[in-house]
């Protein structure tokens, strides 16, 4: 009768051991799948992200903003040209140069609204070439291994009782739902962020038709700066997922296998949490508030 009870418990202990590798490993393969998609997602321009929706918000741009703009811009240049009059004591102090300098700036003026997007799309890919040459550097440690750690993990686990083995696994489970929502905050992130860069290219005409003027000028400059804040947010990114990469390197070898899967879970919300920061540490460097 013993050996029928140390059957069927063996038999539970060695598929408590099986689920909770199983688990363990699973957690990696859901950690390089994510930042694989990071920097891949990151690794895009707008129009390459999703050439649909660039389209549309290229198209909308043109014909319902573009229009606005121009009008603004003429604004601006008439009141460019007033206030360049009555600074030359209603041209009786008036330099022929000057009225070159204003044709000058209407042309630049003119040339930027229309060449808006060209701007802009420099921007990214300026931006875009850090972030290329960055993920080239830190492309062999994106990807989290715990082949080399599965052998000594299940000599851990057959030392355990079952009652332990059924706990770890519950904590296990636990860790990859956790996992799971902190993968989801991960996806807000990434996507929240392209979702603001076409939000905020599909005004640019706007506030780029205000660069003529010394005064009106400074809602271009701070656009601009918010552009490049934007633009430079994922070579940020990339720099947090290189580090967490390299931190939960270290993981797969610790002596303790809940000081693993914790310290798995520990490093993804630390992720979490500088992906949040990327946003507001661009802005920053960028002044763009």
């Amino acid at each position: 009768m013993d050996f029928l009870f140390d059957g069927i418990k063996e038999w539970i202990k060695q598929g408590l051991i099986d689920a909770i590798i199983s688990a363990f490993s699973g957690m990696f393969d859901t950690i390089n799948a994510q930042v694989n998609d990071i920097a891949t997602q990151v690794g895009k321009t707008p129009g390459e992200w999703n050439p649909g929706v660039f389209s549309m918000i290229r198209s909308l741009s043109d014909t319902a903003v573009i229009p606005i703009a121009g009008m603004i811009l003429t604004f601006v240049l008439c009141y460019e040209l007033i206030q360049m009059i009555t600074e030359k004591n209603n041209m009786h102090d008036f330099d022929t140069f000057n009225l070159y300098k204003w044709i000058f700036k209407t042309f630049c003026a003119t040339y930027i609204l229309t060449h808006t997007f060209d701007i802009v799309m420099g921007i990214f890919e300026l931006a875009q070439n850090a972030v290329t040459r960055s993920a080239g550097i830190i492309s062999g440690s994106l990807d989290v291994s715990a082949g080399s750690a599965l052998a000594d993990l299940r000599t851990q686990l057959e030392a355990m009782g079952v009652w332990e083995l059924m706990g770890l696994w519950l904590e296990s489970n636990i860790i990859s739902l956790c996992l799971t929502a902190m993968t989801i905050c991960i996806f807000v992130i990434i996507f929240g962020r392209m979702i603001e860069i076409y939000l905020t290219v599909s005004i640019a005409p706007i506030p780029l038709s205000t660069m003529a003027n010394r005064e009106w000028g400074q809602i271009g400059n701070s656009y601009l700066k918010a552009l490049f804040a934007l633009a430079f947010q994922g070579f940020l990114i990339i720099v947090c997922v290189a580090i967490y990469a390299v931190l939960v390197g270290t993981i797969p070898s610790a002596g303790s296998v809940h000081g693993a899967i914790w310290g798995v879970a520990g490093y993804t919300a630390l992720l979490c949490f500088a992906l949040f920061k990327t946003g507001s540490l661009s802005k920053s460097v960028f002044s763009a508030h």
